[in-house]
């Protein structure tokens, strides 16, 4: 495979020629941000352990914000994608990543087809809803989509967590998709899996997305809070008040088969 797309983060701003930034408008999952384009939300720094820059996506605390739509939030974030800019079909795809502990986080890497959802396919290669010692996978595609029959978690080995720098990976062939973290390959569909449900989508190109919520469907699902926000507890509130709470990527890379 030949290196395709290679973004480090070491400008300490965002590339625009590579990067799109979701706005207020965008809402999905009962997520309970808003996404903004700032640099509260979407900063660049250089954490301990990371090689050279570092993205820091950070949610943020802003009481009352009201989106164009009308939509009251509590809460502002960041969400980026390389849709128009850059798409991967049959190749792999690796993120170095670190999360916060904190309950009823909900960032995310993953890769969405062009096109209505979910017939464009969608690859959710890292999600993290506050559990630290676990992260999922999963597909979504026509008959195959919400609760997922295709989802998967992984589980970290004793003494790591997800507070570590990791590698999130993807790796994709013709009638085969591979998740793996730290090189370690923890579930493999193939084509024949899918079709038990639904037609494969993932015969097409994909784009990237890096995004931080905070609470929503699938944390709730897992912890069940309903207060003082939905899926979201009052310590991890605090925590996002005090400005401790963020998801560093080191890098992006991508490689595409020959």
């Amino acid at each position: 495979m030949r290196l395709v797309f290679d973004e480090e983060f070491n400008s300490g701003s965002l590339d625009r020629s590579r990067w799109n930034v979701e706005g207020p408008t965008f809402w999905v999952n009962n997520e309970q941000q808003a996404y903004i384009d700032s640099s509260k939300t979407i900063a660049f720094g250089t954490p301990d352990g990371a090689d050279g820059g570092a993205l820091i996506l950070r949610p943020q605390y802003e009481p009352g914000y009201t989106t164009p739509l009308g939509r009251k939030a509590d809460f502002v974030s960041g969400r980026i994608n390389t849709s128009g800019k850059f798409a991967l079909t049959y190749g792999k795809i690796t993120a170095r990543i670190r999360m916060p502990a904190d309950a009823g986080v909900w960032p995310a890497f993953w890769m969405l087809g062009y096109g209505q959802w979910p017939d464009c396919g969608e690859l959710d290669i890292m999600e993290y809803v506050g559990e630290p010692k676990w992260t999922s996978a999963a597909m979504h595609g026509p008959g195959y989509f919400g609760d997922t029959p295709l989802v998967k978690r992984q589980t970290f080995p004793q003494g790591v967590d997800v507070t570590q720098w990791h590698e999130y990976s993807l790796e994709r062939t013709p009638d085969t998709v591979i998740f793996s973290v730290d090189g370690r390959e923890f579930y493999r569909v193939t084509k024949a899996m899918v079709e038990k449900y639904g037609p494969w989508r993932f015969d097409r190109p994909e784009y990237v997305i890096l995004n931080f919520a905070v609470g929503g469907v699938y944390p709730h699902k897992v912890n069940g809070i309903e207060k003082p926000y939905f899926g979201l507890p009052q310590s991890t509130v605090d925590r996002i008040k005090a400005g401790k709470i963020a998801m560093e990527v080191d890098w992006v890379r991508a490689w595409e088969r020959n």
